[in-house]
């Protein structure tokens, strides 16, 4: 039997109107450098190494909505951050441009959205995790 090749996760890529402002919202959000740049496309690079984010031009891009409707743009996927001080962390998202999202499903998390409408959430991991 042929051994499965191996996969390694490099990064997830977020569609926006304009990558670079996208990228300078996590950068600032995330203190990740960036590592690749050019017209179109930006990378940030976790400083540990594992998987970064990318932020690629998309000029028909529809803003999501959250939550999903049928008649809107519907979310595809999100982020969960983890932070250290929730309250803090919402804070420094904002001034950097996000936006508190209306409907928040639970306790101890907070939903935001990036400048350009991906909802993220912030949360402190508690108690034992896997």
């Amino acid at each position: 039997m042929k051994p499965q090749p191996r996969f390694t996760l490099a990064a997830t890529t977020l569609d926006a109107p304009d990558p670079h402002e996208l990228a300078r919202f996590y950068q600032g959000l995330l203190g990740w450098p960036v590592r690749k740049e050019e017209p179109g496309w930006v990378e940030i690079a976790a400083p540990d190494g594992s998987a970064g984010l990318s932020f690629q031009r998309e000029p028909l891009f529809t803003r999501p909505q959250w939550p999903s409707t049928r008649s809107e743009q519907q979310l595809m996927m999100h982020l969960d951050i983890e932070v250290d001080d929730l309250a803090a962390a919402v804070g420094h998202a904002l001034a950097l441009g996000a936006t508190v999202a209306d409907f928040q499903p639970q306790a101890g998390v907070r939903v935001l959205c990036d400048p350009v409408g991906h909802p993220f959430c912030l949360f402190v991991r508690t108690g034992l995790s896997a």
